[in-house]
């Protein structure tokens, strides 16, 4: 940090502060302004996009600097905090009128990604979590939402705690992760890198041991290290203002389907693999149906925690199908709750003195509209929807409380004035009367001097420098009278005051500063009350929460023909019509081929998928797996009946992607992805394999896929959906107990496949892929001569045979010959050099991955030679 030699007062109080908030960008307000200095400055303005100044801080010293309005800064921050950085603010906590010397300024708020509550700092769609990850003896995780109070605690039990860390993380998705200063585990260093999480770090006199029971006294007696490390940041973070927390609830992760961060991402449950907008294109879009802010944020966390207990499963299940059954309870709630804000939120910011008179008033407009939207529920039997009403407590004294208090269209700050109503307190009415008096007289005062000096242009008006004043053009300064005073002059003409105008401004002004002040008690002592009321308040937040994603639910389910699931403890995976919820929704009503799935039941539970790219073998697989986390989220499903044996994980090798930042290619992501399937999945987990082995060569990629599909079959005897292009393997269906085989079914019509997306019994032993190839659109030549190939490997030629046969031969079996360049003869020499497996069509995959790689060059090689 630069300093002058000799610093100024307002210098000294800078570097106090910037020392006091650390690593966070410090937003110190002078003025109208909130202005940065020295490396804060230097960093922060290309991305605030400012203009980067300076100051003169002593001679020949420059201190570069800059600003941006006071009233704009949680704008300018949230550009930092999006960066993944921390702010700092520190404000005038003093009247710098009533001000002796230096005004005083501290920092009144601490930002970090994982600590906010303003509500336009937040994601309204999601929540901001701050998780602490703590070692020494064992590995402990808390995760806290600063912004409705939420404190967990998540029980790290079983043999690999690392690993369900690393999977709740994965699935909670927090923006912030705290460690301690020494001893941080390096887990929390992967996730914050792998997610973009800001990792931070505490330690020395802010870390204190006992926090949490400092908090909530015995109730976090025997608390881990992990819930103190917590406590300890967001002491720090929120300035101390943590008593709003709620108490830490203890769970299970275990207690909840398993979901690691790759089935989250191949099954987009929450965001696409492509990215861009989530709605409707993934399982969380196609349910949110939500009208409420924190029965949308209850949604997504439970579809990435589907239920392990058939009894809360069935409960829910009881709920939606009411709802989807009688719609006029459904609409009358879904209607009733179209005008709740987010009651979730307000309540802490009320506790936390942060919420405005505008919020508040927001707040008591939905009190006083929950009566008659949970009215709408009136004689339900769903013992569930009973239970979330007897808990969703309206609070109607506080609702109307609010509404006789505060006027229809509040400022949003207080200190605008015009915050209550007439009537509401007897003091601020005769104030408000008096200012008006004065004002009025203030309006005949102006009509007096202009009949006295005869001077139509004279008007009255205000500034915050010279107050009240009489304004004269310069043609007329002739006719002012001689006990006017001066005050300004100006290009067109002065400004006068007379000791009338002065005395009706200290009434005016006198008068609007003491209700100012008043007004400010009135509210705090308003605001207070509310907050007195916050854990009932926090408590109807959940449950009409929890009522708003159940009629969520059950709208999907009515309007879209969904069936209640037969959910049990069974290993069995039973579905008749299924359909994939997402693709379905997409393609319009009746356009989606529904297809059945018998797994276990007699059937066996290893199921091997053949059939062509394209055909809907993964579509078919993912299908399974979002079927099963709808039934298990207590959600009807998308089929003509189903009956699904709870899961306790599911896995998901699909895809091919590398990690270059990791150092890992395709090969190894996938076998890394294969060895924690085999090494963590039980009998009840869901598993979905497609294509094992595929990224490296023919013979030990087969090898390996057998390998693999014989030890799930054998050894984990999980429910497994094995799709492969290594035919070969459909001969397990008889080796394995259990095994069995189905395809997906294409017809062939003038020499082009035509894909008809129904799964049926028994093996393919085409893979189609030279027809693939041509829809995708390689060019006419290379398909054709691929053809004339794989017509020869299969009828049992070696590959050197084949790359031997005449090239103008292959207009027979293509669109055309293939007129090659010169490199063309020495690419067919290389490819006859290449040992491969003999009359499969194995070598055709292998053959047409070399030219469809190698196609572009050669024909950009002919091309340029006919030129």
């Amino acid at each position: 940090m630069r300093r002058a030699a000799a610093e100024t007062p307002m210098q000294e109080q800078y570097n106090r502060l910037k020392a006091e908030c650390g690593d966070a960008f410090l937003f110190f307000r002078l003025g109208d302004f909130f202005e940065l200095f020295d490396e804060d400055a230097e960093r922060a303005a290309p991305i605030l996009e400012v203009v980067l100044t300076g100051r003169e801080a002593s001679p020949g010293v420059r201190r570069p600097m800059c600003g941006v309005p006071h009233h704009a800064v949680d704008t300018y921050a949230a550009r930092l905090l999006a960066r993944g950085y921390k702010v700092a603010v520190a404000d005038q906590v003093e009247d710098p009128a009533e001000a002796k010397g230096l005004v005083r300024r501290e920092i009144v708020r601490l930002l970090t990604p994982g600590t906010l509550t303003e509500p336009g700092l937040l994601d309204t769609l999601g929540d901001s979590l701050l998780a602490a990850l703590a070692g020494g003896e064992g590995l402990s995780l808390a995760v806290a939402d600063a912004s409705t109070g939420s404190v967990r605690v998540a029980l790290l039990d079983g043999a690999e705690p690392e690993v369900v860390a690393w999977d709740e993380l994965c699935r909670l998705r927090p923006r912030e992760v705290v460690v301690p200063a020494e001893g941080a585990p390096a887990l929390a260093a992967r996730y914050a890198a792998e997610a973009g999480a800001v990792l931070s770090a505490i330690g020395g006199t802010d870390l204190r041991a006992g926090a949490a029971q400092e908090v909530w006294g015995e109730r976090a007696a025997g608390a881990p290290p992990a819930l103190d490390l917590l406590v300890s940041y967001l002491s720090r973070t929120l300035r101390g203002g943590h008593g709003e927390l709620a108490p830490p609830e203890s769970y299970r992760p275990s207690a909840f389907m398993g979901l690691d961060a790759g089935a989250q991402r191949n099954l987009e449950l929450v965001e696409r693999l492509a990215g861009g907008p989530a709605d409707g294109a993934t399982l969380l879009g196609v349910l949110d149906r939500t009208v409420t802010p924190m029965g949308r944020r209850l949604l997504r966390f439970w579809v990435l925690h589907p239920l392990l207990e058939t009894a809360e499963i069935r409960a829910r299940q009881e709920a939606v199908g009411e709802l989807a059954r009688r719609p006029l309870f459904r609409e009358g709630l879904r209607a009733g709750l179209r005008g709740v804000v987010d009651v979730e939120r307000l309540a802490v910011r009320t506790a936390r003195e942060q919420c405005g008179p505008r919020e508040l008033a927001a707040l008591g407009a939905s009190l006083r509209a929950l009566p008659e939207a949970l009215g709408a529920l009136a004689g339900c039997g769903a013992p569930l929807l009973r239970a979330l009403l007897d808990e969703a407590d309206p609070m109607v004294d506080v609702g109307e409380a609010l509404g006789r208090a505060l006027v229809d269209q509040p400022p949003a700050a207080v200190r605008d004035g015009g915050v209550f109503r007439t009537g509401h307190d007897a003091d601020l009415d005769a104030l408000r009367t008096a200012g008006g008096e004065a004002r009025r007289w203030l309006a005949e005062l102006e009509g007096r001097q202009r009949e006295r000096t005869g001077i139509r242009s004279l008007k009255v008006g205000f500034n915050k420098v010279f107050g009240y004043y009489l304004e004269v053009s310069a043609a007329n300064l002739r006719a002012v009278p001689a006990d006017w005073q001066r005050r300004q002059t100006l290009a067109g003409g002065e400004r006068f005051v007379t000791p009338e105008l002065k005395a009706l401004e200290e009434r005016i002004l006198g008068a609007e500063e003491k209700a100012l002040r008043l007004e400010q008690a009135l509210f705090s002592a308003l605001r207070a009350s509310v907050a007195e009321r916050g854990g009932a308040l926090l408590q109807t937040a959940r449950a009409v929460a929890a009522l708003d994603a159940l009629a969520a639910l059950a709208d999907v389910a009515a309007r879209r023909g969904w069936v209640r699931p037969l959910v049990d403890h069974s290993t069995d995976m039973l579905v008749r019509g299924g359909r994939h919820p997402v693709i379905d929704q997409a393609l319009g009503s009746g356009r989606f081929v529904p297809n059945d799935l018998r797994l276990g039941a007699g059937s066996g539970a290893f199921l091997l998928i053949s059939g062509p790219n394209m055909a809907g073998k993964s579509t078919y697989m993912r299908q399974a797996a979002l079927l099963a986390i709808l039934a298990q989220i207590g959600s009807f499903v998308p089929a003509a009946e189903a009956r699904i044996g709870v899961c306790d994980r599911i896995f998901t090798r699909i895809g091919a992607s590398d990690d270059l930042a990791g150092g890992r290619s395709t090969f190894m992501v996938e076998m890394t992805e294969v060895a924690t399937l085999l090494r963590q999945a039980t009998r009840r987990s869901l598993l979905l394999l497609d294509e094992v082995g595929r990224g490296t060569g023919t013979l030990d990629g087969l090898s390996i896929a057998w390998a693999v599909a014989e030890d799930v079959a054998t050894r984990l005897r999980a429910r497994t959906l094995f799709a492969t292009h290594y035919h070969e393997l459909t001969a397990l269906a008889e080796a394995l107990p259990g095994a069995g085989n189905v395809h997906v079914a294409v017809r062939e019509e003038a020499g082009q496949v035509v894909f008809l997306h129904r799964v049926v019994e028994g093996a393919t032993d085409r893979s189609y892929g030279v027809a693939v190839a041509a829809l995708a659109g390689v060019p006419a030549p290379v398909i054709g001569r691929a053809r004339q190939l794989l017509q020869a490997l299969q009828s049992g030629a070696a590959l050197s045979e084949a790359a031997a046969l005449p090239v103008a031969e292959a207009a027979a079996h293509g669109a055309g010959a293939l007129a090659l360049p010169p490199g063309a003869a020495e690419l067919l020499r290389r490819l006859a050099g290449v040992e491969v497996l003999r009359t499969t069509p194995l070598q055709a995959l292998d053959l047409l991955a070399v030219l469809q790689a190698e196609a572009r060059a050669l024909m950009g090689e002919a091309d340029t030679a006919s030129a």
